[in-house]
């Protein structure tokens, strides 16, 4: 446990953020995982699913919850799955 204000605020701060990353985390593995899948089954649906989850992706990267290479590597595999599909 802390003894200091100081690490009890950093404690309260890094639990904050512990949240704020796992609700990034999730909800862009969602994404993912439906892009994928509308990948697969083809279709209009698709295309708007990818770009839902790039941008969810990009945005990830922006607030510091993802790293940058890996989504790029990310967003590109799925961008080269759409291609091959359609």
């Amino acid at each position: 446990m802390a003894n200091h204000k100081s690490a009890e605020k950093r404690h309260r701060q890094s639990l904050k953020r512990r949240d704020r990353n796992q609700h990034v985390r999730t909800t862009v593995r969602n994404a993912v995982r439906k892009a994928r899948k509308a990948i697969e089954t083809g279709g209009k649906a698709a295309v708007a699913e990818v770009q839902a989850a790039e941008r969810l992706l990009r945005k990830g990267a922006t607030k510091g919850v993802l790293k940058s290479r890996t989504v790029s590597r990310t967003v590109s595999r799925l961008h080269r799955a759409l291609a091959a599909k359609g």
